[in-house]
């Protein structure tokens, strides 16, 4: 009796039709994940998605076959309704996720393709700048629309969003005062993508610091400080106001050394120097290196070395390098001509075979 009632219920056909549905539908994912990540393994982008949608997936499959048989289910069937509504908004969730797990998993392939941690990585770091902000604006744009998704399911919902359209007007001001900060983050973030004033690893200098570019999100972008400190600052400031960008078109840079020396310095053993210094320096990269006096005072002579390096951080040690090494060239060989202020008592004094000089005729009224 117990199993005549149990066959005889409106909720044996459905129920029956979903525990076959459920593991038909794993049984697939299983399968067919299987079989496309081995044919999409010659595609890095294609197979880094499939990888990365594979446990939403695992969701998605069943949800789908459990709504299909609840459609199919009788409509005057109690409580289906409200069934049919848990479930698509469970498959609207589970999709969204899907979607952005998808976004992620092609941005990871694309990335995979272009390494940034190699010497020259200027293509690498615009691709990486550009994936990763594109990525994250992406999902976001569709994790907002998977929430509308799942609110206009309710009626209420609905009724709400008609009845704030007819004050629409007001509204949208507001609204458009309120979140002017974020869309003006939203557009510059886009601009950075497409644009690229600033990318990933760029060393800038803002705001009288010196840095790299560490992470660029949707909101703001950090700046790591030579000393490991952070500046944060939002998207719209390197749309809006001007800053140094060492690595634009090249990671490759020209460091500048100055040092001061008494006129009495010759030039030829100091460019010898020079060039054993920076020919022997690990750091150089052997396109350019020269030696030039650029200035002088009364007192000194300014000389500017010039050299080459493939990266900022390169730049500064070789920099430094030349700096210390013809310091303590000079120190070592001609300590006499390094600055100092001098006062030359031949050029005061007369002589004692000079005569001396009667005073003007002021000198001698004011006297």
């Amino acid at each position: 009796m117990t199993l005549d009632m149990l066959l005889s219920h409106p909720w044996f056909g459905p129920c029956l039709a979903a525990l076959i549905a459920a593991p038909l539908a794993l049984f697939v994912h299983r399968i067919g994940g299987m079989v496309l990540r081995r044919l999409a393994r010659p595609i890095p982008v294609l197979h880094a998605m499939l990888v990365n949608i594979q446990v939403a997936a695992r969701f998605v499959l069943p949800l789908i076959a459990l709504q299909m048989v609840w459609q199919a289910a009788p409509d005057d069937l109690k409580f289906i309704g409200s069934v049919r509504h848990l479930n698509g908004l469970l498959l609207i969730a589970a999709l969204t996720w899907l979607a952005i797990r998808a976004v992620n998993g092609i941005a990871d392939g694309v990335l995979a393709k272009h390494p940034y941690d190699v010497a020259d990585n200027l293509q690498a770091r615009r691709v990486l700048t550009q994936t990763r902000v594109l990525s994250r604006t992406a999902a976001s744009i569709l994790l907002v629309a998977g929430a509308s998704l799942m609110l206009m399911t309710f009626p209420g919902a609905r009724q709400v969003g008609a009845s704030l359209l007819a004050s629409a007007g007001v509204i949208g001001i507001v609204a458009g005062l309120a979140a002017k900060p974020v869309f003006s983050n939203l557009i510059a973030g886009l601009q950075i993508a497409l644009a690229q004033p600033i990318r990933i690893d760029d060393v800038l200098v803002v705001e009288g610091e010196w840095g790299r570019v560490e992470e660029i999100t949707g909101t703001f972008v950090v700046l790591r400080i030579w000393d490991d400190r952070r500046l944060i600052l939002p998207l719209s400031y390197f749309i809006e106001k001007p800053f140094q960008n060492w690595t634009r078109s090249s990671s490759q840079l020209l460091g500048s050394v100055f040092i001061y020396a008494d006129f009495g310095m010759p030039l030829v053993p100091l460019r010898e120097e020079v060039e054993r210094i920076v020919k022997s320096a690990p750091e150089w990269d052997g396109r350019f290196f020269n030696l030039r006096v650029t200035d002088t005072t009364e007192r000194t002579m300014q000389i500017r070395v010039l050299c080459t390096a493939a990266s900022s951080s390169l730049a500064f040690d070789l920099r430094c390098s030349v700096r210390e090494g013809l310091i303590e060239f000079m120190q070592r060989s001609y300590p006499q001509f390094l600055p100092r202020l001098r006062i030359e008592g031949d050029a005061v004094a007369p002589t004692a075979s000079q005569p001396d000089l009667p005073l003007p005729q002021a000198a001698h009224a004011t006297a």
